[in-house]
Protein backbone atom coordinates (compact mmCIF):
# COMPACT_ATOMS: atom_id res chain seq x y z
CA UNK A 1 0.00 0.00 0.00
CA UNK A 2 1.01 3.02 -0.63
CA UNK A 3 2.77 4.83 2.72
CA UNK A 4 1.32 8.62 1.91
CA UNK A 5 -2.41 7.09 1.58
CA UNK A 6 -4.79 8.54 4.19
CA UNK A 7 -4.87 7.13 7.55
CA UNK A 8 -7.16 7.67 10.30
CA UNK A 9 -4.44 7.36 13.13
CA UNK A 10 -4.15 10.86 13.78
CA UNK A 11 -5.29 13.87 12.10
CA UNK A 12 -0.87 14.66 12.74
CA UNK A 13 -0.78 12.49 9.83
CA UNK A 14 -2.36 15.63 7.35
CA UNK A 15 -0.31 18.05 5.59
CA UNK A 16 -1.19 21.56 4.98
CA UNK A 17 -3.96 22.84 4.18
CA UNK A 18 -4.03 25.31 0.80
CA UNK A 19 -4.55 28.43 3.12
CA UNK A 20 -1.81 27.64 5.33
CA UNK A 21 0.81 26.87 2.64
CA UNK A 22 -0.53 30.24 0.39
CA UNK A 23 0.14 32.33 3.29
CA UNK A 24 3.58 30.72 4.14
CA UNK A 25 4.41 31.14 0.62
CA UNK A 26 3.54 35.06 0.77
CA UNK A 27 5.48 35.54 4.36
CA UNK A 28 8.59 34.00 2.66
CA UNK A 29 8.55 36.92 -0.27
CA UNK A 30 11.50 39.11 0.40
CA UNK A 31 13.25 39.95 4.26
CA UNK A 32 11.00 40.64 7.58
CA UNK A 33 12.05 41.09 11.28
CA UNK A 34 13.30 38.26 13.47
CA UNK A 35 12.02 36.62 16.77
CA UNK A 36 8.10 38.24 16.59
CA UNK A 37 9.01 41.59 15.38
CA UNK A 38 7.08 41.42 11.99
CA UNK A 39 4.09 42.12 10.29
CA UNK A 40 2.68 38.79 10.26
CA UNK A 41 2.73 37.82 13.74
CA UNK A 42 1.18 41.10 14.76
CA UNK A 43 -1.73 40.40 12.25
CA UNK A 44 -2.19 36.86 13.81
CA UNK A 45 -1.87 37.90 17.08
CA UNK A 46 -4.80 41.02 16.54
CA UNK A 47 -6.69 38.16 14.96
CA UNK A 48 -6.85 36.34 17.89
CA UNK A 49 -8.20 39.11 20.18
CA UNK A 50 -11.02 39.55 17.45
CA UNK A 51 -11.59 35.81 17.55
CA UNK A 52 -11.85 35.62 21.59
CA UNK A 53 -13.48 39.52 22.02
CA UNK A 54 -10.64 40.22 24.16
CA UNK A 55 -7.66 41.49 24.64
CA UNK A 56 -5.72 38.29 25.04
CA UNK A 57 -1.70 38.09 25.11
CA UNK A 58 -0.74 35.57 22.48
CA UNK A 59 2.39 33.68 21.69
CA UNK A 60 3.40 31.22 19.42
CA UNK A 61 5.36 28.15 20.03
CA UNK A 62 6.68 25.35 18.07
CA UNK A 63 4.50 22.37 18.98
CA UNK A 64 1.62 21.28 22.00
CA UNK A 65 4.43 19.77 24.59
CA UNK A 66 6.21 23.23 25.05
CA UNK A 67 2.72 24.94 24.62
CA UNK A 68 1.40 22.77 27.62
CA UNK A 69 4.26 22.41 29.71
CA UNK A 70 5.38 26.29 29.43
CA UNK A 71 1.61 27.49 30.21
CA UNK A 72 1.12 25.07 33.40
CA UNK A 73 4.87 26.47 34.78
CA UNK A 74 3.51 29.84 34.66
CA UNK A 75 0.97 29.29 36.65
CA UNK A 76 2.92 27.39 38.83
CA UNK A 77 6.10 27.17 41.17
CA UNK A 78 7.93 23.85 41.37
CA UNK A 79 6.16 23.26 44.98
CA UNK A 80 2.60 23.41 43.41
CA UNK A 81 0.48 20.46 41.85
CA UNK A 82 -1.75 20.62 38.68
CA UNK A 83 -5.02 18.49 38.81
CA UNK A 84 -5.41 17.16 35.36
CA UNK A 85 -8.00 13.57 33.98
CA UNK A 86 -6.06 10.57 34.46
CA UNK A 87 -5.98 10.15 30.78
CA UNK A 88 -4.80 13.98 29.82
CA UNK A 89 -2.08 14.30 27.37
CA UNK A 90 0.17 16.71 29.85
CA UNK A 91 0.34 13.45 32.05
CA UNK A 92 0.00 9.72 29.41
CA UNK A 93 1.84 11.39 26.26
CA UNK A 94 4.27 14.44 27.30
CA UNK A 95 6.95 12.55 28.65
CA UNK A 96 7.16 14.38 31.86
CA UNK A 97 7.58 17.97 30.14
CA UNK A 98 5.33 19.91 32.03
CA UNK A 99 7.40 18.71 35.05
CA UNK A 100 10.82 19.35 33.97
CA UNK A 101 9.35 22.69 32.84
CA UNK A 102 7.88 23.67 36.09
CA UNK A 103 10.65 22.20 38.01
CA UNK A 104 8.99 20.04 39.65
CA UNK A 105 4.95 20.45 39.80
CA UNK A 106 3.45 17.32 40.81
CA UNK A 107 0.46 16.32 38.21
CA UNK A 108 -2.49 14.65 40.68
CA UNK A 109 -4.56 12.70 38.68
CA UNK A 110 -8.38 12.64 39.28
CA UNK A 111 -11.18 10.15 37.55
CA UNK A 112 -14.13 11.50 35.20
CA UNK A 113 -16.45 9.13 33.01
CA UNK A 114 -15.62 9.87 29.06
CA UNK A 115 -12.57 11.55 29.97
CA UNK A 116 -14.06 14.41 31.54
CA UNK A 117 -12.87 15.52 34.89
CA UNK A 118 -15.56 16.51 37.17
CA UNK A 119 -16.14 19.70 39.53
CA UNK A 120 -16.70 17.13 42.55
CA UNK A 121 -13.75 15.01 41.04
CA UNK A 122 -11.40 18.26 41.16
CA UNK A 123 -12.74 19.09 45.31
CA UNK A 124 -11.56 16.08 46.45
CA UNK A 125 -8.33 16.13 45.12
CA UNK A 126 -8.43 19.51 46.57
CA UNK A 127 -8.99 19.25 50.18
CA UNK A 128 -7.55 16.09 50.64
CA UNK A 129 -4.47 16.99 52.28
CA UNK A 130 -3.66 20.73 52.79
CA UNK A 131 -0.26 20.40 54.67
CA UNK A 132 3.13 21.61 54.23
CA UNK A 133 4.01 18.07 53.19
CA UNK A 134 1.95 17.96 49.97
CA UNK A 135 1.90 20.29 46.93
CA UNK A 136 -0.51 22.91 47.03
CA UNK A 137 -3.05 22.28 44.42
CA UNK A 138 -2.59 25.33 42.28
CA UNK A 139 -4.04 24.88 38.34
CA UNK A 140 -7.18 22.60 36.92
CA UNK A 141 -5.85 21.25 33.54
CA UNK A 142 -9.12 20.55 30.82
CA UNK A 143 -8.36 19.59 27.33
CA UNK A 144 -11.37 20.42 25.19
CA UNK A 145 -12.06 18.04 23.36
CA UNK A 146 -10.97 15.23 25.41
CA UNK A 147 -8.28 12.70 24.78
CA UNK A 148 -11.58 9.85 23.84
CA UNK A 149 -13.24 13.06 21.83
CA UNK A 150 -15.54 13.74 24.29
CA UNK A 151 -16.51 18.01 24.91
CA UNK A 152 -17.01 19.51 28.31
CA UNK A 153 -20.32 21.51 27.99
CA UNK A 154 -20.42 25.20 28.98
CA UNK A 155 -22.27 24.11 32.59
CA UNK A 156 -19.35 21.66 33.54
CA UNK A 157 -17.12 24.14 32.65
CA UNK A 158 -18.70 26.92 34.76
CA UNK A 159 -19.07 24.52 37.79
CA UNK A 160 -15.07 24.00 37.30
CA UNK A 161 -14.68 27.43 37.73
CA UNK A 162 -16.84 27.78 40.73
CA UNK A 163 -14.36 25.15 42.38
CA UNK A 164 -11.35 27.01 40.88
CA UNK A 165 -12.61 30.62 42.56
CA UNK A 166 -13.49 28.53 45.81
CA UNK A 167 -10.19 27.32 46.13
CA UNK A 168 -8.39 29.90 44.33
CA UNK A 169 -7.02 27.82 41.30
CA UNK A 170 -6.17 29.03 37.91
CA UNK A 171 -7.58 27.11 34.38
CA UNK A 172 -5.60 25.79 31.87
CA UNK A 173 -7.13 24.29 28.50
CA UNK A 174 -5.11 21.70 26.40
CA UNK A 175 -7.10 23.07 23.07
CA UNK A 176 -5.36 20.20 20.68
CA UNK A 177 -8.34 20.13 19.36
CA UNK A 178 -10.19 23.15 20.34
CA UNK A 179 -11.19 24.15 16.46
CA UNK A 180 -13.48 20.92 16.62
CA UNK A 181 -15.21 21.86 20.05
CA UNK A 182 -15.68 25.21 18.85
CA UNK A 183 -17.62 23.71 15.79
CA UNK A 184 -19.27 20.65 17.37
CA UNK A 185 -20.86 22.80 20.17
CA UNK A 186 -22.11 25.51 18.24
CA UNK A 187 -20.11 28.23 20.50
CA UNK A 188 -17.99 31.02 20.69
CA UNK A 189 -14.53 30.56 21.35
CA UNK A 190 -14.92 33.22 24.12
CA UNK A 191 -17.91 31.54 25.74
CA UNK A 192 -15.69 28.03 25.48
CA UNK A 193 -12.56 29.69 27.16
CA UNK A 194 -12.54 33.08 29.26
CA UNK A 195 -16.32 33.53 29.55
CA UNK A 196 -16.33 29.60 31.37
CA UNK A 197 -13.25 30.68 33.30
CA UNK A 198 -10.32 29.66 31.19
CA UNK A 199 -7.37 31.56 32.26
CA UNK A 200 -4.84 30.14 29.49
CA UNK A 201 -5.73 28.23 26.23
CA UNK A 202 -3.11 26.25 24.12
CA UNK A 203 -4.71 26.45 20.30
CA UNK A 204 -3.08 24.09 18.42
CA UNK A 205 -2.67 24.70 14.60
CA UNK A 206 -0.87 21.82 13.64
CA UNK A 207 -3.82 19.30 13.69
CA UNK A 208 -6.26 21.87 11.82
CA UNK A 209 -4.15 22.13 8.70
CA UNK A 210 -0.57 23.92 9.77
CA UNK A 211 2.79 21.86 9.28
CA UNK A 212 3.80 23.22 12.98
CA UNK A 213 3.04 26.01 15.67
CA UNK A 214 0.37 26.25 18.69
CA UNK A 215 -0.79 29.17 19.80
CA UNK A 216 -0.75 30.02 23.40
CA UNK A 217 -3.53 32.79 24.43
CA UNK A 218 -3.19 33.90 27.79
CA UNK A 219 -6.88 35.75 29.06
CA UNK A 220 -4.95 37.37 32.25
CA UNK A 221 -2.71 39.04 30.90
CA UNK A 222 -0.80 39.22 34.46
CA UNK A 223 -0.21 35.29 34.08
CA UNK A 224 1.64 36.25 30.94
CA UNK A 225 4.29 38.59 32.66
CA UNK A 226 7.92 37.76 31.37
CA UNK A 227 6.48 34.66 29.06
CA UNK A 228 8.30 35.60 26.21
CA UNK A 229 11.52 34.84 28.31
CA UNK A 230 10.54 31.63 29.38
CA UNK A 231 9.79 30.71 25.89
CA UNK A 232 13.22 32.15 24.52
CA UNK A 233 15.02 29.93 27.67
CA UNK A 234 13.20 26.87 26.34
CA UNK A 235 14.18 27.47 22.94
CA UNK A 236 10.57 27.92 21.92
CA UNK A 237 11.60 31.61 20.35
CA UNK A 238 11.11 30.95 16.36
CA UNK A 239 14.05 33.58 14.73
CA UNK A 240 11.79 33.46 11.60
CA UNK A 241 8.58 33.45 13.43
CA UNK A 242 6.27 34.79 10.33
CA UNK A 243 6.97 30.95 9.40
CA UNK A 244 4.41 30.01 12.27
CA UNK A 245 2.24 33.07 12.49
CA UNK A 246 1.75 33.42 8.72
CA UNK A 247 -0.07 30.26 8.59
CA UNK A 248 -1.90 31.16 11.69
CA UNK A 249 -2.89 34.38 9.58
CA UNK A 250 -3.70 31.61 6.59
CA UNK A 251 -6.34 30.11 8.99
CA UNK A 252 -8.40 33.09 10.66
CA UNK A 253 -8.14 35.52 7.95
CA UNK A 254 -10.22 32.87 5.51
CA UNK A 255 -11.44 31.07 8.00
CA UNK A 256 -10.26 28.11 7.03
CA UNK A 257 -9.76 27.13 10.97
CA UNK A 258 -13.76 26.67 11.11
CA UNK A 259 -13.87 25.08 7.97
CA UNK A 260 -11.15 22.66 8.52
CA UNK A 261 -12.70 21.57 11.91
CA UNK A 262 -16.03 21.41 10.24
CA UNK A 263 -14.89 18.93 7.58
CA UNK A 264 -13.45 16.84 10.26
CA UNK A 265 -16.17 16.48 12.63
CA UNK A 266 -18.67 15.65 9.80
CA UNK A 267 -16.07 12.90 8.41
CA UNK A 268 -16.21 11.52 11.90
CA UNK A 269 -19.91 11.58 11.80
CA UNK A 270 -19.80 9.98 8.31
CA UNK A 271 -17.46 7.15 9.95
CA UNK A 272 -19.52 6.26 12.64
CA UNK A 273 -22.52 5.84 10.58
CA UNK A 274 -21.10 3.72 8.43
CA UNK A 275 -19.52 1.58 11.80
CA UNK A 276 -22.45 1.38 12.77
CA UNK A 277 -23.72 -0.34 9.83
CA UNK A 278 -21.37 -3.39 10.50
CA UNK A 279 -22.78 -6.30 13.29
CA UNK A 280 -20.56 -6.23 16.55
CA UNK A 281 -19.15 -2.76 15.91
CA UNK A 282 -19.22 -1.48 19.88
CA UNK A 283 -18.35 2.20 20.24
CA UNK A 284 -15.94 3.26 23.26
CA UNK A 285 -16.98 6.70 23.69
CA UNK A 286 -19.58 9.06 22.00
CA UNK A 287 -18.47 10.87 18.98
CA UNK A 288 -18.46 14.55 19.69
CA UNK A 289 -15.79 15.98 17.45
CA UNK A 290 -13.76 14.42 15.16
CA UNK A 291 -12.33 10.98 16.87
CA UNK A 292 -14.51 7.45 16.85
CA UNK A 293 -13.46 5.21 19.56
CA UNK A 294 -14.48 1.01 18.29
CA UNK A 295 -13.46 -2.20 20.17
CA UNK A 296 -12.21 -4.47 17.87
CA UNK A 297 -10.71 -7.99 17.90
CA UNK A 298 -7.14 -8.53 18.13
CA UNK A 299 -6.75 -10.69 15.03
CA UNK A 300 -8.85 -8.07 13.05
CA UNK A 301 -6.77 -5.03 14.51
CA UNK A 302 -3.66 -7.31 13.01
CA UNK A 303 -5.29 -8.22 9.86
CA UNK A 304 -5.81 -4.62 8.92
CA UNK A 305 -2.37 -3.33 10.08
CA UNK A 306 -1.41 -6.26 7.66
CA UNK A 307 -3.66 -4.30 4.83
CA UNK A 308 -1.75 -1.16 5.58
CA UNK A 309 -3.95 0.31 7.88
CA UNK A 310 -2.47 2.55 10.66
CA UNK A 311 -4.11 3.64 13.77
CA UNK A 312 -3.44 4.30 17.53
CA UNK A 313 -4.64 1.46 20.06
CA UNK A 314 -3.56 3.04 22.93
CA UNK A 315 -6.58 3.26 24.68
CA UNK A 316 -7.18 -0.24 25.95
CA UNK A 317 -7.52 -3.86 25.06
CA UNK A 318 -9.22 -4.29 21.63
CA UNK A 319 -9.98 -0.18 21.98
CA UNK A 320 -9.27 1.81 18.57
CA UNK A 321 -8.94 4.67 18.11
CA UNK A 322 -9.77 6.61 14.42
CA UNK A 323 -9.64 10.36 13.70
CA UNK A 324 -10.63 12.51 10.96
CA UNK A 325 -8.60 15.42 9.78
CA UNK A 326 -9.08 18.55 7.44
CA UNK A 327 -8.67 16.83 4.57
CA UNK A 328 -10.17 13.07 5.01
CA UNK A 329 -12.54 12.03 1.94
CA UNK A 330 -15.26 9.89 2.22
CA UNK A 331 -14.01 7.46 -0.58
CA UNK A 332 -10.98 6.28 1.87
CA UNK A 333 -13.71 6.37 4.94
CA UNK A 334 -15.76 3.64 2.48
CA UNK A 335 -12.86 1.76 1.70
CA UNK A 336 -11.68 1.67 5.61
CA UNK A 337 -15.28 0.69 6.74
CA UNK A 338 -14.87 -2.25 3.99
CA UNK A 339 -12.05 -3.91 4.92
CA UNK A 340 -13.34 -3.73 9.05
CA UNK A 341 -16.94 -5.71 7.67
CA UNK A 342 -14.68 -7.66 5.99
CA UNK A 343 -12.07 -8.86 8.81
CA UNK A 344 -14.80 -9.13 11.20
CA UNK A 345 -17.04 -10.94 9.17
CA UNK A 346 -14.27 -13.70 8.58
CA UNK A 347 -13.73 -13.67 12.50
CA UNK A 348 -16.97 -14.49 12.88
CA UNK A 349 -17.28 -17.00 10.28
CA UNK A 350 -14.17 -18.51 11.62
CA UNK A 351 -16.09 -18.57 15.25
CA UNK A 352 -19.10 -20.14 13.87
CA UNK A 353 -17.06 -23.27 12.37
CA UNK A 354 -14.77 -23.84 15.72
CA UNK A 355 -18.42 -24.10 17.41
CA UNK A 356 -19.63 -26.42 15.01
CA UNK A 357 -16.47 -28.43 14.46
CA UNK A 358 -16.34 -28.65 18.60
CA UNK A 359 -20.24 -29.18 19.00
CA UNK A 360 -19.12 -32.53 16.58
Amino acid sequence: MNANLEQFASDNYSGMCPEVLEYMLQANQGHAPAYGNDSWTQKAADLFRELFETDCEVFFVFNGTAANSLSLAALCQSYHSVICHEMAHIETDECGAPEFASNGSKLLLGKGQNGKLTAEAIETIVTKRNDIHYPKPKVISLTQATEVGTLYTIDELLAIHEIAQKHHLRIHMDGARFANAVVAMNKTPAELTWKSGVDVLCFCGTKNGMAMGEAIIFFNRQLAEDFDYRCKQAGQLASKMRFISAPWLGLLETGAWFRNASHANQCAAYLENQLLTIEGIELMFPRQANAVFIKLPESVIQALYTKGWQFYTFIGAEGVRLMCSWNSTQERIDQLVADIREQLESTQLRSVRQTLTSGQ
